[in-house]
């Protein structure tokens, strides 16, 4: 498989990361990365990676491992792996409790994007859908890495079969129960995302509360025991009553919120007529090329275009253009 880079569009792509995972449970070798001079450390708060910059100009603030106010993390950093020999780790400080000022009505500010006191004054932390598609490929890949593990381990600090708190361990990609031995690892969750065309239409709908004008491919968790052609037909047929026939795989992308990874594929209408489930979408309509073509071009009068660098937008924009057989492999 070939590293590929953002510039088609694709955040979170494959960068040819180095992940060393066979370093992960070398406790000595682990220590002297960290003490590696060149190391480098992604500080997040509440899984939001810190930052530096504006608008398309934005990059992780990467942090020297002995940087003040990385001591507010409450267990031990993440490994991440090499980027060109240089050792990347991150940190969740999250125990980190900001000050919060009270706002006019009574109520206090959204200290989402504060500077932790320690950091330069130009960093802060950040909501990584914002900031996504800035990124360059290699910081879209550890900062997806990180983001994911952040959330994994803030909510897996238990362990499922005895119920004591666990350990983190393998340099952050496992935790350990210490009362009865058992090792729990990340996870990640398949769902498929589905372009469904019939002709030259496409099938678009959206789920209650996003934004105004916001629709999208249809999308769904796989099921135990299921394939993912099967999951894509199931999908389709509870969310728009729509049948579908053969179904391609195009593409894949991981998605940290928290920890998914979209499988993208192509499938076939077998019929034209829309049931929504109402517990599942909010509505679902057919779009043609043309209609896209000015969602796309800011035209049209209430539909807006996909999220820049999530992967529906990135299939979208390859069907309009009859490039879907020129999907990264």
């Amino acid at each position: 498989m070939n590293a590929m880079d953002n510039s088609n569009g694709l955040s979170f792509a494959d960068s040819g990361l180095d992940r060393a995972a066979h370093l992960r449970g070398d406790a000595e070798a682990l220590a002297r990365a960290w003490s590696d001079p060149a190391a480098r450390v992604l500080a997040l708060w509440r899984c939001k990676p810190l930052v530096r910059g504006e608008g398309a100009g934005v990059t992780l603030a990467w942090m020297p491992t002995d940087a003040p106010g990385l001591d507010d993390a409450a267990e031990a950093p993440v490994f991440l792996g090499c980027d060109d020999g240089v050792p990347r780790f991150a940190l969740d400080l999250s125990a980190w409790q900001p000050d919060q000022t009270p706002d006019l009505q009574g109520g206090f500010l959204d200290l989402s994007e504060q500077v932790h006191p320690a950091f330069p004054a130009d960093c802060r932390f950040a909501e990584l859908r914002g900031v996504m598609s800035a990124l360059s490929p290699r910081d879209g890949e550890l900062a997806a890495t990180a983001r994911a593990l952040a959330a994994w381990h803030g909510r897996h600090r238990f362990c499922a079969n005895c119920g004591a708190a666990s350990d983190p361990a393998m340099g952050g990609w496992q935790r350990k129960c210490p009362a009865c031995g058992a090792g729990h690892f990340p996870r990640t969750d398949p769902v498929v995302i589905m372009l469904i065309t019939r002709g030259d239409r496409v099938l678009l709908g959206r789920s209650p509360g996003w934004p105004d004008g916001m629709y999208s491919l249809l999308a769904g968790f796989i099921e135990p025991g299921e394939t993912i052609e099967a999951a894509v037909r199931r999908e389709v047929l509870e969310e728009a009553g729509i049948r579908v026939g053969a179904v391609q795989y195009l593409a894949s992308q991981p998605w940290p919120f928290p920890a998914s990874l979209m499988l993208a594929c192509r499938g076939e209408a077998l019929s034209d007529t829309i049931t929504i489930d109402p517990e599942e979408i909010e509505d679902a309509l057919w779009l043609t090329r043309e209609d896209l073509l000015t969602v796309y071009a800011g035209t049209h009068p209430t539909m807006r275009a996909p999220r820049q660098g999530a992967i529906a937008g990135f299939v979208l924009e390859r069907w309009l253009g009859d490039r879907l057989e020129d999907m990264p492999r």
